[in-house]
């Protein structure tokens, strides 16, 4: 059985491993609601995440899982200021989402014209293995 899992650019890029489809890593699962990542990725995609990987502090209580890595898709996608709100912040604008399979994940992507990296999508197997 394989699972989705939600990978944060900013985690990657402060201190996570580059890591390839067929290679067992050890990460920290967190459960997500699929509504937080609804204007990220799609509702529809959104409802296929089982995980997030955390390893900013929220992880206590919650040992490493050992996993194989399947498949990395980045996600893309355009941000903007809400209409009509004194907030500055930048929100995924919804619908808008590109998907782009890649063999690595190290965090960094090719920059894309009109759209922002903002994480991966990650099928993984679980495995007995430590990594």
């Amino acid at each position: 059985m394989t699972l989705t899992v939600w990978i944060d650019d900013w985690q990657m890029q402060c201190c996570g491993a580059d890591f390839a489809p067929g290679d067992l890593v050890s990460w920290t699962l967190l459960e997500v609601d699929p509504e937080d990542y609804a204007d990220i990725v799609g509702g529809e995609r959104a409802d296929e995440i089982d995980f997030r990987e955390e390893h900013h502090g929220q992880e206590e209580g919650h040992a490493p899982t050992s996993v194989e890595v399947v498949s990395i898709v980045e996600v893309h996608c355009p941000y903007e200021v809400l209409p009509g709100t004194a907030d500055k912040a930048s929100y995924p604008v919804p619908g808008s989402t590109v998907l782009v399979p890649v063999e690595k994940a190290d965090g960094w992507a090719e920059a894309r014209k009109g759209v922002r990296f903002a994480g991966y999508l990650v099928t993984v197997r679980r495995t007995a293995e430590a990594p």
